[in-house]
């Protein structure tokens, strides 16, 4: 058995995990696995958002313009396509690019075609908004699970190699203690969001500044391939609390420290619902997040009834990436999107 922390990510500890070197996992699970040159990724969010059927042809060829950039040299190693409505009853695609290293990225960003179409004042007056939600966590900043070991998705596609059966799993805490800098550092969150240009009430452009440590969580699921029983499973049981619990974080987790939460849906260029989905959750650190999940009923029942089906699934492919950042590794700008978007609900004004 392994340890979900990689051998050339290995350090002296000075901060202990919550099992005993004996501990036994009640099932297997696997981690995504990459080589020592990779230093740093970019999990890049960009979305679209519109009002309104009338303007969802509008968002469906924004969102085709977002991909084709995609293709660009030094483009992302992988890509997914998302549909969501928030809870203020606006529709948002997002276009999720994933690169596995930053300074290919950086090249990206900087090409005339992505940073002009960017920096235009036509995005100002077209008849949807726009957002950019950048995260770069360093090698030791994040950590993946898998119920399966083939075709990963999201980090996962830019990574080397799956694990062998890792140790670190099935327990309270077992996420943060897959977390290589969970060695030595308590990632604590420092600091306040603070919007730094724009005012979100007139929409417009508004840039975001983040603290260190926010923590960001994808968890999803694949039921495409799922029959029979497991299918019944997902749909009756496992998806209605699931979707209960997200919608819960959604429209009351500023109280719990939880930013922003969306519960998404693959989509294809032509806007047709696929049968994968996944969570984006922002939360101000990984501590708050840690305990919702130990302590609230919503999760509870969800991880009572993966706990109990785990070991015997074959077909329904779950999985969850969660990382942490510095404060200068993230970049959240929004344009003409309502004021509840992403990170710019809990953002303070500069000077307030």
């Amino acid at each position: 058995m392994e340890s979900a922390i990689d051998q050339h990510l290995k350090c002296p500890r000075s901060l202990s995990r919550r099992i005993a070197d004996d501990y036994q996992p009640p099932f297997p699970m696997w981690v995504a696995r990459a080589g020592e040159d990779l230093q740093q990724v970019v999990m890049g969010y960009l979305g679209v958002q519109y009002l309104g059927e009338e303007r969802k042809a509008n968002a469906m060829d924004a969102l085709r313009g977002l991909v084709s950039h995609f293709a660009l040299p030094d483009g992302p190693g992988e890509y997914d396509l998302t549909h969501h409505q928030d809870a203020q009853g606006y529709d948002n695609l997002i276009a999720v690019g994933y690169w596995r290293d930053r300074d290919a990225y950086l090249r990206w960003l900087a090409s005339p075609a992505v940073a002009g179409w960017w920096a235009s004042e036509e995005r100002l007056s077209d008849s949807v908004g726009y957002f950019r939600e950048i995260v770069s966590p360093r090698a030791e900043q994040y950590e993946t699970l898998y119920a399966f070991k083939d075709r990963l998705p999201g980090v996962g596609a830019i990574m080397d190699d799956i694990s062998g059966d890792i140790q670190e799993h099935g327990y309270w805490g077992s996420m943060r203690d897959r977390f290589p800098i969970s060695q030595t550092d308590r990632m604590s969150a420092t600091g306040g969001l603070e919007i730094i240009s724009g005012e979100p009430d007139k929409r417009g452009r508004v840039v975001v500044k983040a603290h260190d440590n926010i923590a960001l969580i994808r968890s999803g699921q694949d039921w495409a391939e799922a029959d029979g029983t497991e299918r019944s499973l997902y749909l009756d049981e496992i998806e209605p609390t699931l979707r209960d619990g997200m919608d819960f974080l959604r429209d009351n987790g500023k109280p719990l420290g939880c930013y922003s939460n969306r519960y998404v849906q693959y989509i294809d260029l032509d806007g047709n619902l696929l049968e994968k989905s996944y969570n984006i959750g922002h939360w101000r650190s990984l501590d708050l997040l840690e305990r919702w999940a130990e302590s609230h009923p919503t999760h509870l029942r969800i991880f009572v009834t993966f706990f109990r089906v785990a070991a015997g699934l074959q077909k329904l492919r779950l999985y969850h990436e969660v990382s942490v950042f510095d404060g200068a590794n993230q970049f959240y700008e929004y344009i003409n999107c309502h004021p509840e978007t992403g990170m710019m609900r809990d953002a303070a004004s500069a000077g307030n």
